[in-house]
């Protein structure tokens, strides 16, 4: 069932919409910390209004403002890349190696290869696996994917995956919540059908999602 009251019309057109804003659908946290993090992270890339640049500086503010960068799931050798890349004038923080629950290995390893495998040839590859891991374990926390991302809201999460990994986007015409689409398209990958992220049944919203699991 759509969860868009205007129907795959209205859906596309926000679609559409969101991408077209570009760096500007990035606002700055509401929460003073997370958005003074940001700001610092700026201040030492070497292009602080480039799109991609924006998009990791919130998401590691995000995680970097609570002591819990670890969560991003980053190996130490990609995170040190990535601050490389974007973030070249700041000595880089150390981070703990992320640490999955054997049960969703293989989920984290599934969701990961499908994003990848549908990457825009117009983004960094490098920053695409890096964000590729970024969603996949926020998909292993209770929330909304926007908020365990540390993202304003679905139009910045819609922004993103469209910029990102747009061929895997365009088949989301019911307006799936998001990591309820991704769930979804990785067990259908897998010939298995649609089922929650790990991290759905803590949701405020898990019995509209999956009512049927109730």
């Amino acid at each position: 069932m759509s969860e868009d009251p205007y129907g795959q019309a209205g859906t596309k057109a926000k679609a559409a919409e969101a991408a077209a804003r570009g760096a500007g659908a990035l606002q700055l946290p509401s929460e003073p910390r997370v958005a003074a993090s940001m700001r610092d992270w700026l201040d030492h890339a070497a292009n602080p209004a480039g799109a991609d640049t924006r998009l990791f500086a919130k998401l590691i503010a995000a995680r970097d403002a609570r002591g819990e960068l670890a969560l991003l799931g980053l190996q130490s050798h990609e995170w040190r890349l990535l601050v490389a890349r974007h973030f070249s004038r700041v000595s880089v923080p150390p981070l703990p190696l992320p640490v999955v629950p054997s049960e969703h290995a293989s989920f984290v390893r599934g969701l990961h290869a499908l994003l990848v495998a549908h990457v825009s040839p117009n983004v960094d590859a490098a920053d695409a696996h890096d964000l590729a891991t970024i969603i996949t374990h926020a998909c292993l926390r209770p929330d909304h994917l926007w908020r365990d991302l540390g993202l304003a809201g679905r139009d910045e999460v819609t922004w993103m995956l469209t910029r990102y990994f747009p061929a895997l986007i365009a088949r989301n015409v019911d307006n799936l919540r998001w990591k309820k689409f991704l769930a979804a398209q990785y067990a259908l990958s897998l010939g298995l059908p649609p089922g929650p992220a790990p991290g759905c049944p803590g949701c405020e919203d898990y019995g509209f999602c999956f009512a049927q699991a109730r």
